[in-house]
């Protein structure tokens, strides 16, 4: 199972950089991203880390540790 980044990531960055949905629109606007997709799908881990940069690196770490809770 590939692990995906979802909108449910983004929320637990609430408070810090583009989490609000104005925020979080643009951004996705920005890196080419369907945000419904997010929302729904979620986007592979591989895709994320094409997009780069500090907040999309904050979100993939999330996804990780959720994984390696997941895992125990």
């Amino acid at each position: 199972m590939t692990a995906r980044v979802y909108m449910r990531h983004v929320r637990k960055l609430r408070g810090r950089g583009v989490t609000c949905t104005p925020g979080i629109r643009a951004w996705c606007a920005a890196h080419g991203v369907d945000m419904r997709k997010l929302a729904n799908e979620g986007i592979p881990v591989s895709d994320a880390h094409r997009i780069g940069g500090a907040f999309m690196d904050e979100l993939i770490e999330i996804v990780r540790k959720e994984a390696q809770d997941d895992g125990r």
